[in-house]
């Protein structure tokens, strides 16, 4: 019934033939199936090895199974893993007040999964316009943007611009509006007395790596404040060094009112998410308002604790803003006519394309480089931040031999 030492002599097509017989149909990945990492690199179950340019969507800033954060899980593993937060443990104060040292914010609140913290972060604006600005009861409004993406939950999907993430889902939860994302007028008109909340994304990534126009974050911030509104910066994939900064938001010196974090707060070996912000934002839940079994446990605080360090002992940021910056002006002198626009900021770049993206991934996977499409026409690159120039050099050069190739 369960495997047994057998399984390592499968090869790649009997691993992707048992996951499309017992699995859901839910993702459409490149047919590589992966046993092992190292670092930027990770190996297939024949032994290729693959230049990993996704990062698990930003997870893996750090570099798969980094030492550090490694040493940490196992020895927490050994001594305790879970408490719930019906008792404390020693490892989630430690990691709080970690996280206000590094962001500044007073207060956190720590979940699992990154649309976990969106959730919480949506909560905790409504109950912050119901109990503090004044909002009448269950007649609070959030404003979104198109073209987000904050996750999969019902409520997260229903004020998605995206017809498939919805498609049979519904319905869907109301008080969302949404608005053009980059064009500051859209929330001019959309803003109500009973507006609570602006939720962005500073950077798109799901929608294929979308910078805002100059000015236009901190323009959101400015109206914010003049309308006693909740700025809340979703910086789940762009935050912790991947835009080269620890957040996205400060590219335009914009201290958002709440920070959502996630994926590359664990450095990829634990689901660990956050939400900062102020104490009187974050001050409205009392005891039994909200929480998570799981949420604030001792190994996720000890293993985000040693991914956060390692972010800053080994320069991660800096590193992504050097490294990023090469990598985007090397990409740019590619000229070819399949190639519409290439944009980024950090180690984050998305090459916008003429016609379908998938082709050149799955090209790019038999040159030994992975990484994704979104939204069908974007190639999406997102290396680890550690990863050397050297390896950055090959990795650039098979995606300029495939796209002058396509």
């Amino acid at each position: 019934m369960f495997a047994t030492s057998n399984e390592t002599s499968l090869s790649s097509q009997d691993f992707i033939e048992l996951e499309d017989q017992y699995g859901a149909h839910n993702y459409h990945p490149l047919d590589v199936v992966i046993d092992r990492a190292e670092g930027a690199w990770v190996f297939d179950v024949e032994g290729r090895r693959y230049l990993d340019f996704l990062s698990a969507y930003s997870a893996v800033n750090q570099g798969h199974c980094h030492p550090a954060i490694y040493k940490a899980l196992v020895e927490q593993a050994a001594k305790v893993t879970l408490t719930s937060r019906a008792f404390r443990n020693d490892q989630l104060p430690l990691l709080l007040k970690e996280l206000h040292d590094l962001t500044g914010y007073p207060m956190a609140l720590p979940m699992n999964s990154g649309v976990e913290a969106v959730e919480t972060a949506l909560k905790a604006a409504r109950k912050w316009g119901q109990t503090v600005k004044g909002i009448p009861a269950g007649q609070a409004e959030i404003l979104t943007c198109t073209n987000n993406f904050h996750g999969r939950t019902i409520s997260v999907v229903g004020f998605s611009s995206e017809s498939q993430y919805k498609c049979g889902f519904g319905p869907f939860a109301p008080g969302f509006k949404q608005v053009i994302f980059g064009d500051i007028e859209s929330f001019h008109q959309a803003i109500t007395p009973n507006t609570c909340a602006i939720l962005i994304e500073p950077v798109q990534g799901e929608a294929g790596i979308r910078i805002p126009p100059a000015g236009y974050l901190k323009a959101v911030a400015e109206l914010c404040k003049e309308h006693n509104i909740l700025l809340i910066c979703d910086e789940i994939q762009s935050g912790l060094g991947r835009t080269g900064k620890l957040l996205a938001s400060e590219h335009e010196g914009v201290a958002p009112d709440v920070v959502i974090l996630g994926k590359a707060l664990s450095g990829g070996f634990y689901p660990v998410s956050a939400v900062l912000s102020s104490r009187e934002v974050l001050g409205v839940f009392h005891p039994g308002d909200h929480g998570s079994t799981f949420g604030g446990n001792p190994l996720a605080c000890a293993v985000a604790r040693a991914a956060l360090k390692v972010l800053v002992d080994e320069d991660l940021i800096a590193r992504s803003a050097e490294l990023g910056a090469y990598a985007l002006d090397r990409l740019k002198r590619l000229k070819h006519p399949n190639v519409a626009e290439i944009r980024g900021l950090g180690l984050w770049i998305g090459i916008d394309l003429k016609g379908p993206a998938r082709p050149l991934c799955e090209a790019l996977k038999d040159r030994g480089v992975l990484c994704k499409e979104t939204h069908d026409t974007v190639i999406r690159f997102a290396p680890p931040l550690m990863i050397s120039r050297e390896d950055l050099d090959w990795g650039l050069e098979q995606i300029e031999a495939v796209i002058l190739a396509s």
